[in-house]
């Protein structure tokens, strides 16, 4: 497959991508979606190949296509469902550079092994009322099968949301 030999020869010239943006919250440093691209876009145009980043049935995905051959390698993430308009852009945008990052196994400079090897919290979903989650967390606690701290243990409940499932569990 021609395409495989094109993508080889784009990462020997791509090689590490330089970390340009700051997570306040983790106090770490990252490549951004537009480092990414302007590492990776023009070296693989030089090969013959298009890089899209399409969002399709629910899902994000990069796809590399060589212009020649039509053949094409992608890797897709699903998107969480029942999301604000705002939380779902941020998604996106996460996951057009998690997706460019693990399709082209890239690597960014000084790489924090210290944090790599520490366990990170994990972000709690976000509890919206109606959501398929937000159901089975009332119907818990309808049937005495879980409690409030239980359900905020796991998701991240604002006080508003709380309120509706106190009032509804009743």
């Amino acid at each position: 497959m021609k395409i495989y030999k094109k993508i080889h020869e784009a990462k020997k010239e791509i090689g590490v991508v330089k970390k340009n943006a700051k997570n306040p919250h983790f106090k770490n440093t990252y490549a951004d979606l537009n480092a990414l691209i302007e590492a990776v876009e023009p070296i693989l145009l030089d090969k013959g190949l298009i890089m899209l980043q399409p969002i399709k049935d629910g899902k994000v995905f990069t796809q590399i296509i060589d212009i020649e051959t039509f053949e094409m390698v992608e890797s897709a993430i699903d998107l969480s469902a029942n999301l604000t308009a705002q939380a779902l852009g941020s998604q996106v945008t996460y996951y057009r550079r998690y997706t460019l990052q693990s399709l082209m196994s890239l690597q960014a400079d000084d790489d924090d092994g210290q944090r790599a090897s520490t366990p990170q919290p994990i972000a709690k979903e976000v509890l919206q009322v109606g959501s398929s989650n937000f159901i089975r967390c009332l119907d818990a606690l309808k049937e005495g099968k879980g409690t409030i701290e239980q359900i905020k243990s796991k998701y991240n409940v604002s006080s508003e949301v709380e309120k509706v499932l106190i009032e509804k569990s009743k």
